[in-house]
This record gives C-alpha cells, structure tokens and sequence, in this order.
C-alpha cells in the first residue's frame, strides 16, 4: 500500500508532536506501507525524520490565505494524491474538504464541540468560524472511511453532533521520552526556603482561565503560603489581554507571576524540571497533552475537572473548576499542605502516563489505516460481483 498524509494545516502544537511521534517511532512498512508521502509546510516538513519510505511535499498554498489553502486541498491534493498512486489517505485534522476515498480523519479539535465553550467568543468572526469549522468537521467525519478519535470523551461528544460514525479507532496520542525520563533535582521547599513553583503551560485563550489562575495563586499569597507562577505560552488578542489586565491587578509590580512567550515542545522539559507543581486549568481539550507530559515528569498536578481531563488523569491529581479562583486556590493548598497526597498523586500518574507511548500510538494508527483499507477493498469487491 501507498499512503498519503494530508496534514497541510497541521498548526497546532499537538498535531505537529502526532505526526513527528508516529513517523520517528513507526514502522509502517510492518503494516504493508511501501511508500508515506505527507503534503505539509516547510516548518512541519523539515521536522520529520528523513526515511527511504518517506516522501514530503510542501505546496505553495500552505504559505497563502486560508481560502487558497482549502481551494487546493478540495481541487489539487486528489489529483496529486491519484498521481503519487496512493491506495488511502489519512487526514490529520477533521477540518479537511479533500474527498479523496478510501481515507480515514482524525479529529484534533474540541472547541467547536463543547457545551458553552463557543458562547466566550460573543457574536464575532470567531464564533462564525467556530460555527462553520463545526459544519466541515462533521462533513468530512461522516464521509470518512475510518474516523480516528483520541479520547472516549471526544468520541461521546463530537458524535452527538455528527451522529453515529459506523466505523472509528480511539489512539490517544503519545508522550516523548525527553518527558518520560525527566527527574527532578529539586527538593520540596520545606518551611519556607523558598517559594513553592507553580507552573502552567498553554498559550492564553478564552477556555484556557489563566486569569482565574492567578487569582487564585494571590489567594494563596493573601493567606501567607510562598507561591509564585510561571505561565508558559504567550498568546494573544483578547484573551491575552484579559490575562494582562489580571496580572496588573493581582501582580502590579511583577512579584509573584510571570508569562514567556511560546517555548518549542523540546525546551518544555527544562520548565517541568523547575517546577514544584503543574496546574492544568483549560475547559475545552479533546486531549490535554501537556497534562499529559506533565504526568510522565512526575510533578503533583492540581486539574480542571471539565472535559475529558479525568479520563486521563484518574485518580493522580486534585480536581478544581477552572472558573472558581477559591476552587483552584483549594486543590493548590492540598498538594502543597499534605506531602503524602503529593507522593501518591506523582507515582499514580507516572504509572498512568506509561501507556502513552508515540511506538504505541504508531503501530494502533497504521494498524487501523490498514484495516480500514483493506475493509473498503473487501465491500467493493463485493459489491462488484
């Protein structure tokens, strides 16, 4: 079998990790791929292993308007996917207009889904693409071949809205080894030595809550507990704005938090590595991977409740709402005040993170390709006699 990757608009930060995890990690040819040809931008393109079965593509659209990156998706990438001769095409992102078939989509993305969570955006553009972002997604699930989900919740969820899919795979995403064999040089900051490190990776969004986040932490600082944050990220428009105007209110003089601005997946290790805690506070994920990385660094973790967040981390951190300071404030105090609930939720969570591997993620996903492949190949046969 030949495959084709359409992985053109794979912007975010956890689908360039899936498609670099599972092309370093796999071995495709074990499942019956000859050839993987992915059609990417350059950035995506140049991060991918280098393998004899590997073939990239980098078309000029990736670089220009979204309506010229979905004209070509709709009317170039089935002839050039029919040209390079492959058998099935898997979509990275549920986003997709590209109806080549066989294929099978995966779906990355939430915020369209969840309860509520378009209500944050008011009536502007971004609700409207929202809205329509909603419509293609559920278009291209239907239409898919094999639907590939990463979480139960996910799976629940998006299917109130585009029905029942016949035929789908839940692969949750894997975890890189840089994070799984991270170790901690730092001691607890017993009575006072120094502040208790408080970190939060994500970039600033409405669904995010950075701002409860710190209202939260100077409610610690209000009642005399040493804390201080670190938000990781950067972000902005209004959300980023609505982060700025709390730090000047809670934080005037820059004691206690801090922003960065993006940092590269690679360097996040070194953040993990200077931190006592990591707070999770997002409604809306269809995967939380940096929980995830944070589980297999093995901090304390305190975590939003919403969403498919308990799925995943269980029973191995303290549970909060994400838009109740006091609520966030009370699960910090309890990791920090009760040492032996910390040890329990770190080695829990390391264990739960275990299964989360990109080899693993790789063999489930080509396994699934193929299967889907060979299954629509089979019922044409059939339907031809």
């Amino acid at each position: 079998m030949i495959l084709g990757i359409n992985a053109s608009r794979a912007r975010s930060g956890g689908a360039k990790a899936h498609l670099i995890g599972i092309l370093t990690e796999g071995d495709p040819s074990a499942h019956g791929f000859k050839e993987i040809h992915v059609w990417s931008y350059r950035e995506l393109l140049d991060a991918l292993p280098d393998r004899p079965w590997l073939f990239k593509h980098c078309p000029p659209s990736t670089t220009q308007p979204i309506w010229r990156q979905l004209w070509w998706e709709f009317h170039v990438l089935p002839k050039e996917l029919r040209a390079e001769q492959c058998d099935i095409l898997f979509n990275v992102d549920a986003g997709t207009v590209c109806q080549f078939h066989p294929n099978v989509t995966m779906s990355q993305d939430m915020l369209s889904y969840e309860p509520g969570e378009i209500d944050r955006y008011g009536w502007s553009k971004a609700r409207l693409r929202l809205i329509l972002l909603r419509y293609v997604q559920n278009r291209s699930l239907r239409w898919a071949d094999g639907a590939v989900f990463l979480t139960h919740y996910a799976a629940n969820v998006i299917q109130q809205s585009c029905g029942p899919l016949r035929h789908l795979s839940l692969i949750p995403h894997g975890v890189g080894k840089n994070f799984q064999e991270l170790t901690h040089t730092l001691q607890w900051p017993y009575e006072g030595e120094r502040p208790v490190r408080l970190l939060y990776i994500s970039n600033a969004a409405w669904y995010k809550h950075q701002w409860m986040v710190i209202r939260a932490v100077e409610k610690l600082r209000d009642e005399g507990i040493n804390v201080i944050l670190t938000l990781v990220g950067g972000g902005s428009g209004p959300a980023q704005a609505r982060l700025r105007q709390q730090m000047a209110i809670s934080d005037p003089h820059g004691m206690f938090v801090t922003q960065t601005e993006f940092v590269p997946q690679a360097d996040l290790p070194r953040y993990l590595a200077e931190a006592d805690i990591f707070i999770f506070a997002s409604s809306c994920e269809n995967m939380p991977n940096t929980l995830i990385e944070a589980m297999a660094a093995g901090l304390p973790i305190a975590c939003s409740r919403r969403g498919p967040m308990p799925e995943v981390l269980e029973d191995a951190g303290e549970y909060f709402d994400p838009e109740m300071p006091e609520s966030i404030a009370n699960a910090i105090r309890r990791l920090i005040e009760d040492s032996d609930l910390r040890h329990h939720h770190v080695l829990r969570a390391k264990k739960l993170a275990s299964q989360y591997s990109w080899d693993r993620c790789a063999k489930e996903t080509w396994t699934f390709i193929a299967d889907t492949y060979h299954r629509v190949l089979q019922q044409e046969n059939y339907s031809a006699k």
